[in-house]
């Protein structure tokens, strides 16, 4: 190969993993989201997950890969992910909250369960909660969504 076609492809692969990286969901937790409110109200978008959750893995690599999806959250929202078997102590609204059942069997954090849970029903995931301006909650699903399905539903927010 000459000189010249290996800097090509050296640049063509470089550019490609740049945009690769720069589509990601600038995702932060509980305690970010509270300061990021304080300075500027904007929607919250929740994402509770599982690394046990194969559709939550599925949701990863697909829905929230998919550069229309990047985009919306990271303009539109602050986007929060939360797994919910975390064993952190978080701080949030004044209030601590932690994973009482921490280390055992179907564990719940206690801000997932706060936050997602579905009266009569058992936690289930994937675990996405909505909320405007002002914190309060729009809408909840627990399902699976594809890139189009989440379009869909953060689009119909404005």
């Amino acid at each position: 190969m000459s000189l010249r076609k290996t800097i090509a492809l050296a640049a063509i692969l470089f550019f490609t993993t740049e945009t690769k990286a720069q589509e990601q969901v600038n995702w932060i937790n509980f305690e970010q989201l509270e300061e990021a409110l304080q300075k500027q109200p904007k929607k919250v978008f929740v994402d509770f997950y599982a690394d046990w959750c194969k559709y939550c893995r599925r949701m990863d690599r697909l829905a929230f890969r998919d550069s229309r999806v990047v985009e919306l959250l990271n303009d539109d929202y602050y986007a929060v992910r939360m797994d919910i078997e975390s064993t952190d102590t978080v701080m949030f609204g004044g209030k601590k909250y932690v994973n009482e059942r921490a280390r055992k069997v179907n564990s719940v954090h206690q801000i997932a369960l706060l936050m997602a849970s579905r009266k009569g029903k058992p936690f289930s995931l994937p675990a996405m909660v909505i909320l405007d301006e002002h914190f309060e909650a729009q809408a909840r699903y627990f399902q699976y969504l594809t890139a189009e399905q989440l379009l869909g539903v953060l689009t119909d927010r404005d």
